[in-house]
Protein backbone atom coordinates (compact mmCIF):
# COMPACT_ATOMS: atom_id res chain seq x y z
CA UNK A 1 0.00 0.00 0.00
CA UNK A 2 2.72 2.67 0.65
CA UNK A 3 3.56 2.79 -3.30
CA UNK A 4 -0.01 3.51 -4.10
CA UNK A 5 -0.21 6.48 -6.79
CA UNK A 6 -2.61 8.89 -5.00
CA UNK A 7 -4.61 11.95 -6.84
CA UNK A 8 -2.71 14.93 -6.72
CA UNK A 9 -3.79 18.17 -4.16
CA UNK A 10 -2.82 21.65 -4.93
CA UNK A 11 0.90 22.88 -5.41
CA UNK A 12 1.90 18.76 -4.62
CA UNK A 13 3.50 19.12 -8.14
CA UNK A 14 1.26 16.33 -9.31
CA UNK A 15 1.85 13.91 -6.96
CA UNK A 16 0.75 13.39 -3.11
CA UNK A 17 1.83 10.51 -0.65
CA UNK A 18 0.52 8.53 0.42
CA UNK A 19 -1.79 9.70 3.89
CA UNK A 20 -1.57 7.79 6.71
CA UNK A 21 -4.95 7.46 7.67
CA UNK A 22 -6.53 7.97 11.13
CA UNK A 23 -6.93 4.60 13.03
CA UNK A 24 -10.63 5.20 13.41
CA UNK A 25 -10.80 5.09 9.51
CA UNK A 26 -8.39 1.81 9.36
CA UNK A 27 -11.81 -0.76 9.46
CA UNK A 28 -12.91 -2.83 6.87
CA UNK A 29 -16.19 -1.36 6.97
CA UNK A 30 -17.25 2.52 7.72
CA UNK A 31 -20.48 4.57 8.64
CA UNK A 32 -21.23 7.55 6.37
CA UNK A 33 -19.36 10.05 8.63
CA UNK A 34 -16.12 8.15 8.64
CA UNK A 35 -16.61 7.15 4.86
CA UNK A 36 -17.11 10.80 3.94
CA UNK A 37 -13.61 11.52 5.81
CA UNK A 38 -11.83 8.88 4.29
CA UNK A 39 -13.13 9.81 0.48
CA UNK A 40 -11.73 12.90 0.97
CA UNK A 41 -8.35 12.29 3.02
CA UNK A 42 -7.84 9.08 0.05
CA UNK A 43 -8.87 9.95 -2.41
CA UNK A 44 -9.57 13.89 -2.61
CA UNK A 45 -13.20 13.58 -2.78
CA UNK A 46 -15.58 15.92 -1.08
CA UNK A 47 -18.89 13.85 -0.49
CA UNK A 48 -20.87 14.87 2.21
CA UNK A 49 -22.67 12.03 4.37
CA UNK A 50 -26.15 13.80 3.78
CA UNK A 51 -24.99 13.23 -0.19
CA UNK A 52 -24.34 9.53 0.93
CA UNK A 53 -27.37 8.94 2.45
CA UNK A 54 -29.33 10.90 -1.03
CA UNK A 55 -27.36 8.45 -2.78
CA UNK A 56 -28.78 5.68 -1.17
CA UNK A 57 -31.82 6.28 -1.54
CA UNK A 58 -31.64 7.02 -5.42
CA UNK A 59 -28.66 5.10 -6.07
CA UNK A 60 -24.94 6.35 -7.66
CA UNK A 61 -23.00 6.19 -4.58
CA UNK A 62 -20.84 2.92 -3.66
CA UNK A 63 -22.67 0.12 -2.20
CA UNK A 64 -23.42 -0.60 1.31
CA UNK A 65 -24.55 -3.23 3.76
CA UNK A 66 -27.38 -2.21 6.03
CA UNK A 67 -26.70 -3.42 9.99
CA UNK A 68 -30.14 -3.00 11.52
CA UNK A 69 -30.43 0.95 10.88
CA UNK A 70 -26.30 2.10 10.54
CA UNK A 71 -25.45 2.00 6.87
CA UNK A 72 -21.77 0.18 6.73
CA UNK A 73 -19.70 0.83 3.31
CA UNK A 74 -17.18 -1.79 2.93
CA UNK A 75 -13.75 0.19 2.48
CA UNK A 76 -12.97 -2.20 -0.79
CA UNK A 77 -16.03 -1.28 -2.23
CA UNK A 78 -15.84 2.17 -1.99
CA UNK A 79 -12.52 2.29 -3.39
CA UNK A 80 -13.22 0.86 -5.90
CA UNK A 81 -15.88 3.29 -6.56
CA UNK A 82 -13.71 6.43 -5.85
CA UNK A 83 -11.46 5.04 -8.77
CA UNK A 84 -14.15 4.80 -11.09
CA UNK A 85 -15.40 8.23 -10.32
CA UNK A 86 -12.44 9.82 -10.70
CA UNK A 87 -11.89 7.80 -13.95
CA UNK A 88 -8.87 7.78 -16.39
CA UNK A 89 -5.87 10.16 -16.18
CA UNK A 90 -5.88 12.90 -18.86
CA UNK A 91 -2.76 14.71 -20.47
CA UNK A 92 -4.91 17.51 -21.37
CA UNK A 93 -8.57 18.88 -21.74
CA UNK A 94 -9.15 17.61 -24.92
CA UNK A 95 -7.99 14.08 -24.39
CA UNK A 96 -10.69 11.87 -24.17
CA UNK A 97 -8.78 9.27 -21.50
CA UNK A 98 -8.82 5.23 -22.53
CA UNK A 99 -12.07 5.54 -24.66
CA UNK A 100 -10.57 6.61 -27.75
Amino acid sequence: MANEIQPASAGSGGFCPPVELPARLRKPNLNGAELSEFLLLKHGLKVAPATLAKWRSIGGGPRYFKASVTPLYPVIEADQWALARLGALKASTSDMGDSQ
